[in-house]
């Protein structure tokens, strides 16, 4: 028995792959939910409850979606060219501080929607200049990128620690490490009323369409996706590889920073060293399940969002732990690893 690739890949087969993938992942986590004496299923009913049964748990899934899909774009955007950029979660910590900062000092005077889109610039330029350094060591340098986005990971959010512990510390927040927070005027709006929903999502999903259209209609999308077929062929071919992998560096870690500053200007309004979930790890997950496609990310943020939400509640309601919710993410990137290479490849005799 041995591996062949396929010469062609059908779209049935690309299109079903994540939704085996998931379906894999919910059967090999139905027996951890088992061993903790509960019905998977009605585990699983809950969760759904939970992220889906009301008005609220709507909102607040898709609340949560949001992150998920500007740092799953930054994956996406950054695989796709074979540039592994794993620092999104310290990219999206750098670009929540630089907008709380800006935000809170630096824009009074300025009408609301136009400060607003000057903050969203403010923060994809902190994520763009935090990738751009490990991007510009593996070009100079051939310094593995892997390593230094990880270890910035660390380094940043230790930083942002030390900034709201000391002259970004909001004087009002009485102890609390808390930055200081953007002002009202430059908060995202609601997009549902009494509800924490605001239109973040709205601009993630104009963003989603943006990245698709750079991706499949430009000359530098092109290049892109050659540099990651091929960088040796893409390069005889005329293709610049250090303009290209930089303009990747830069508009993966803008994204990735676009989201913490949206996540400050709507839900958080300061920032904390607990404001993200795992939101640059999770984006990974995002991107492997949508198949670095920008349309897929969207699907996949909100089934990961799902999981994170409607887990809470059903552990409340049959008494297994959330943290079944890591687990069944975790499972859905290893378990969509495998669809990929079947999608690929093929098993001959």
């Amino acid at each position: 028995m041995r591996l062949e690739r396929r010469p062609s890949v059908p779209w049935t087969l690309a299109a079903t792959a994540p939704l085996a993938a998931i379906a894999a992942a919910l059967a090999l986590a139905a027996g951890l939910i088992l061993a903790a004496g509960v019905n998977p299923l009605a585990a699983y009913a809950e969760m759904l409850k939970g992220a889906l049964g009301s008005r609220l748990a709507v909102t607040e899934m898709l609340t949560r979606a949001v992150p998920l899909m500007l740092t799953g774009l930054a994956a996406a955007v950054a695989f796709r060219a074979r540039l592994w950029n794993i620092g999104g979660e310290g990219q999206f910590y750098l670009g929540a501080l630089a907008v709380a900062w800006v935000g809170h000092s630096m824009m009074s005077g300025l009408p609301p929607a136009l400060g607003i889109a000057v903050l969203m610039v403010v923060g994809m330029a902190a994520g763009a200049l935090l990738l751009a350094g490990p991007a510009f060591l593996r070009l100079r340098f051939g310094v593995d990128e892997v390593v230094t986005t990880l270890l910035l990971n660390f380094i940043v959010i230790l930083f942002v620690g030390l900034m709201i512990e000391g002259p970004l510390r909001d004087p009002l927040a009485f102890g609390w490490p808390q930055s200081v927070p953007v002002d009202d005027a430059f908060r995202l709006p609601d997009l549902i009323p009494r509800t924490r929903l605001h239109i973040g999502l709205l601009i993630a999903l104009a963003v989603a369409g943006i990245v698709w259209l750079i991706l499949a209609r430009t000359v530098f999308g092109t290049e892109a996706r050659a540099a990651g077929f091929n960088a040796r062929a893409a390069e005889f071919a005329g293709v610049s590889l250090p303009r290209t992998i930089m303009g990747v560096a830069l508009l993966s870690g803008g994204l990735a920073g676009l989201a913490g500053g949206i996540e400050v200007m709507g839900v958080t309004g300061g920032v904390t060293t607990t404001m993200s979930p795992g939101f640059g790890y999770a984006g990974i997950v995002v991107a492997m399940l949508a198949a670095l496609h920008p349309a897929g990310v969207v699907a996949a943020a909100v089934f990961v969002a799902t999981v994170f939400v409607g887990a809470d509640a059903m552990s409340r309601a049959t008494g297994v732990p959330s943290f079944i919710a890591d687990v069944i993410v975790a499972l859905a990137l290893l378990t969509m690893l495998v669809a990929l290479l079947f999608t690929s490849y093929r098993v001959r005799r």
